[in-house]
């Protein structure tokens, strides 16, 4: 639907998402020698190499200027004709983060035991994952992914948002580097069959979907986490 032209629009009529005068800032970005460039490769290779998904946190706090910083690099993120398709919401109360849990663990109870295929629980056993979720209330802070389907121009009409999963996706991506980067660790939960109650005890609008809800802290000493893959990364030259 995204991609067919609205039929009752006088096509004069029609005007971009952003300004067609939008300033073209000049960009002028450092000039690297190839050693400077292999080197930064490969400390950044070693540093996200060294990431892993983790399930217990240390409750101790994360300031809150990281927590700004993280979001903020994650809004760098490029997107479809740069309609910028995210809302993330950070959550650090208490009783919010146990609402949140609540919630979770009770579509969790029903996924696994009514709607997720018995080869889907499988799968998960070697990770230990339950319907029980400690670490929605342990984590410091829980940042909740949220993707626009659309967003509404100031003349009313609807402002369609192209790509709107993969540049969400993206700027997920960008978000977890982020986080590895300055020192913390996060979970990539996906909570099933949870967008709709969720979005309303965030009081989200309706144009909003739950993309991903990560718990971000330090990790809980003596965790134990799912090692790299031993597969040898897929990759093709052409």
């Amino acid at each position: 639907r995204d991609f067919q032209d609205d039929g009752d629009e006088d096509p004069d009529l029609l005007v971009p998402a952003i300004p067609e005068d939008t300033p073209q800032i000049p960009y002028s970005p450092p000039q690297r020698s190839d050693d400077e460039i292999l080197q930064r490769s490969r400390e950044y290779y070693e540093l996200m190499a060294e990431r892993r998904t983790v399930r217990s946190f240390s409750p101790e706090p994360i300031p809150q200027e990281v927590l700004d910083n993280l979001i903020k690099t994650a809004g760098t993120s490029p997107s479809g004709a740069h309609t910028e398709p995210w809302t993330f919401i950070v959550v650090q109360d208490p009783e919010m983060k146990s609402a949140i849990r609540e919630i979770v663990e009770e579509e969790e109870e029903l996924n696994y035991n009514q709607r997720m295929s018995r080869q889907w629980v499988t799968d998960l056993k070697p990770f230990a994952t339950k319907p029980v979720k400690p670490y929605l209330s342990d984590a410091p802070a829980l940042v909740l992914v949220f993707r626009q389907t659309h967003s509404w121009r100031e003349d009313g009409k609807k402002r369609m948002h192209y790509y709107s999963e993969i540049s969400t996706a993206i700027a997920a991506g960008i978000l977890l580097a982020a986080i590895q980067y300055c020192g913390l660790v996060a979970l990539t939960s996906t909570p099933l069959n949870c967008n709709a109650r969720l979005r309303d005890l965030l009081s989200r609008p309706l144009n909003e979907r739950l993309e991903l809800l990560l718990p971000v802290g330090r990790p809980h000493k003596g965790d134990h986490s799912p090692g790299p893959s031993t597969e040898e990364t897929r990759r093709h030259y052409g």
